[in-house]
């Protein structure tokens, strides 16, 4: 479903971020990503929707090639892909299901599928009595619930979550893990970056660990050794 082959991402100016990675995320999978900051995690997340491209290598996501999607393709893998940030990225001036519904609006939704959608992935994070509720009336962890609401709303087949419990504390850390275990359960992929070490050692999820821009470790190929996720 998610297969780099031989990746390698080179900017300009600050040189390369990911070094010749080959991996393969399969259907329904949950996989931790970890490693320092600066190892190379958020490039990694960014070349699968294609917000970056691969200088050498290739990215394939559900058929969608980095060597040769136009614009188009691009859109149209975004559709099917949901994508959660640490920072949360709502807008101030619009409440939740107005938040959510917006998800729905850019991809040119059919107005009379929106509400319902909309209520339906709010109730599915545990925030159906909070849609009106604005950005600012709402604790981090609701407002991370809005920004995965707004992910699930077009029914992704992965959902690729960049720090996601970073900006929490460890009581909403827990909820929104439990809330992104049960997504995949129901069949959907979950793409984790985290810094959370005690997080990852609690479950028994694939990890995937990176050190400067190359993946030094991965739990599907090896037994995890006793040294391993010390950072």
């Amino acid at each position: 479903m998610i297969r780099f082959t031989h990746v390698t991402k080179t900017y300009p100016r600050t040189g390369t971020a990911v070094q010749d990675v080959s991996l393969h995320i399969g259907k329904g999978e949950f996989a931790f990503l970890t490693g320092p900051s600066g190892a190379g995690k958020t490039t990694l997340l960014r070349m699968v929707y294609l917000e970056e491209r691969p200088t050498v290598g290739e990215v394939r996501v559900s058929g969608t090639s980095s060597l040769d999607a136009t614009s188009r393709d691009v859109a149209r893998l975004r559709r099917k892909l949901g994508i959660v940030f640490q920072d949360f990225r709502l807008l101030e001036n619009r409440t939740a299901e107005q938040n959510v519904a917006f998800a729905l609006e850019c991809t040119g939704a059919a107005p009379a599928t929106i509400a319902p959608r909309v209520a339906r992935v709010l109730g599915q994070v545990g925030l159906s009595s909070k849609g009106t509720a604005y950005p600012r009336e709402l604790s981090g962890g609701e407002q991370q619930r809005v920004a995965i609401a707004r992910a699930l709303v077009n029914d992704p087949f992965v959902l690729l979550a960049d720090e996601p419990t970073g900006n929490l504390d460890d009581r909403a850390t827990r909820g929104i893990f439990q809330l992104l275990r049960e997504i995949n359960a129901a069949g959907t992929a979950v793409m984790m970056a985290t810094h959370n070490l005690e997080l990852i050692k609690r479950n028994d999820f694939r990890t995937i660990e990176m050190n400067r821009g190359s993946v030094v470790y991965d739990s599907a190929e090896h037994a995890r050794p006793q040294e391993a996720l010390e950072l």
